[in-house]
This record gives C-alpha cells, sequence and structure tokens, in this order.
C-alpha cells in the first residue's frame, strides 16, 4: 500500500470523497437522497474536513473513515443544505427520513461516520488501516471505545470489524422504512481500546 494516512481532508479533494462516500453508501441512500447529481452536490457541500482519516496516493484519494463528534459529523448537514440542494419540500421530506436513522453522538464512545475504500484498493489491508488510525484518534481524544453501526447486510464489512475486534452489542430494526433505504436492520458494534 503505497498510501499515506492523514487526520483531514485536503479541500481540493472534496469531490473524491462526495464520489467514494456515494459509491459506498449510495445503494443504502439512494431511494432517499438521489438522483446521484444531487446527492453529490449535497455530499460536497456538507462535508467536514475536520471531521475524517484519509487514505490519499498524491492526488487521488484511496479511503476514508468518517467520525462523529459533538461539533458535527462528517457527511450530515442541516435542514438548510438539504434545502439548498433539493428544494424546500424535497429538502423537507428528505430531512425527515433521514432523522429516521441514527445521528446522535455517543457520549462515551468515538463514532464512526462511514469506511469507504476505492474499488481497486479493497482487501488490500487499507480499511483495517483506516480502522486502526480511528481507534488510534479514539485513545488521543481520550474515549474508551469506538462504535459504528454497520447494515445487517454488508457481511464483508461485518468480517472485519469482527477481526478488527469490535462485537455487536444490538441489532435494530427500520421498520416501514425499509422501502425508503433498501435495508431492513443495523448492528451496533463497540471496541473497548
Amino acid at each position: 500500500m503505497s498510501a499515506h494516512l492523514q487526520l483531514g481532508l485536503p479541500s481540493a479533494l472534496r469531490p473524491q470523497a462526495a464520489a467514494l462516500y456515494w459509491q459506498a453508501f449510495g445503494a443504502k441512500l439512494g431511494r432517499v437522497m438521489g438522483p446521484e447529481r444531487r446527492a453529490l452536490a449535497y455530499l460536497e457541500r456538507v462535508i467536514r474536513e475536520d471531521h475524517v482519516i484519509v487514505a490519499i496516493d498524491g492526488d487521488r484519494l484511496l479511503g476514508l473513515a468518517g467520525f462523529r463528534t459533538p461539533q458535527g459529523s462528517f457527511a450530515v448537514g442541516e435542514p438548510a443544505d438539504l434545502v439548498a440542494i433539493y428544494g424546500k419540500w424535497g429538502g423537507a421530506w428528505r430531512g425527515a427520513l433521514m432523522r429516521h436513522l441514527s445521528s446522535e453522538v455517543d457520549n462515551v464512545n468515538f463514532l464512526l461516520d462511514g469506511l469507504c475504500v476505492a474499488e481497486g484498493h479493497r482487501s488490500q489491508g487499507l480499511g483495517g488501516a483506516l480502522m486502526g488510525a480511528i481507534a488510534a484518534e479514539a485513545r488521543l481524544r481520550g474515549y474508551p471505545g469506538v462504535r459504528l453501526d454497520v447494515i445487517t447486510e454488508n457481511t464483508r464489512a461485518r468480517a472485519l470489524y469482527t477481526r478488527l475486534g469490535y462485537a455487536e452489542t444490538k441489532t435494530q430494526g427500520i421498520g416501514l422504512l425499509r422501502p425508503f433505504f433498501g435495508f431492513s436492520a443495523a448492528v451496533t458494534m463497540v471496541r473497548q481500546l
């Protein structure tokens, strides 16, 4: 792996970060955040450059691990951001649906807000390296553990997290929202540091 990891996203890589995030989560969020061009515009607008650890090779973004703190989240904006991209009505209904997904900040554990590795760079240790950097950042900030939520259908990610020492603590279904988001439940996993 020739990539280097760093805290913070260089501004020039915002479009790549939005595309990578959409590549990873578009299937889950597409019915709500689509069409793709608007979803990418929204993500470019709301990405917090200071709430992410990135893997970079030259001017290419190979992976990222976003996180959430009381000061904000890597890829979650405000209602005004939704309105700016989708219009008043489009922003209102999207915001109402998105609020039903987990948006809390964990007051005990450091909260992962998305892990993405570019195609062609998967299964090469980059996801594990990014998760190691997240654990190091959590320790640096004084957290006793790292928490994440992963959809039950994402068995590959769940296997990675299990190998890295994360334990499943609960599974929560999304009930009637399943047709909007394309998954049925999410698993909460925690790794004690």
